[in-house]
């Protein structure tokens, strides 16, 4: 099996995030259509399956999230950070776990969800999304659970063109840098 950085956590935690909100869209759809029985049948069957699913797949996500916790070399500020994303995540799960368990208990497959727990489940849908965000903000923004970073470097010493700019652009791209490394640019764009 390949190994996957840090583990599966970034493989599964797209299926809790994509059932959870067609279930939150599901439940919503399923109330504006009760004027057409069959459609927000279907629309209701739909909206608990992805529930019930959503719930589901979020338990082995947090399950590998915690093991990536756990393993994943990090400095104090993305401590932190991993703290709030895992405090969330676990809030999140808690609140999938209740809404799916009496989704369960109360309700038939086809049943037309009462607009609280419509309501509740949109909740879910919005802690899903702030979860999601933490989490992303620990990958893109503190670099954890990857291998490597590319070394950024201003200019295009790389020996690549990303596209012709028009005068206006070249100023502003110029402007952004050390006054040194702006001069060496306007040089290097020249020699072309």
């Amino acid at each position: 099996m390949p190994e996957i950085i840090p583990n599966l956590h970034p493989l599964l935690v797209h299926f809790p995030i994509a059932l959870v909100s067609m279930s939150a869209f599901f439940h919503v759809a399923a109330l504006a259509t009760r004027g057409n029985p069959a459609c927000a049948r279907h629309c209701a069957v739909l909206a608990h399956t992805t529930l019930w699913l959503g719930a589901l797949a979020a338990l082995p996500t947090v399950f590998f999230g915690w093991q990536a916790f756990n393993s994943v070399n990090h400095d104090e500020v993305s401590h932190i950070a991993m703290l709030l994303h895992r405090t969330w995540a676990l809030s999140t799960l808690a609140v999938l776990a209740v809404l799916a368990g009496w989704d369960v208990w109360r309700s038939k497959v086809d049943a037309i969800p009462a607009k609280w727990f419509a309501g509740a489940v949109v909740g879910a849908w919005g802690l899903i999304a702030v979860t999601a965000w933490h989490g992303g903000e620990l990958v893109y923004r503190y670099g954890l659970g990857v291998m490597s970073l590319p070394v950024a470097e201003i200019g295009h010493a790389q020996g690549h063109e990303h596209g012709a700019m028009s005068p206006g652009e070249e100023n502003t791209h110029t402007n952004a840098m050390p006054e040194g490394k702006a001069q060496e640019h306007s040089q290097h764009e020249h020699m072309h």
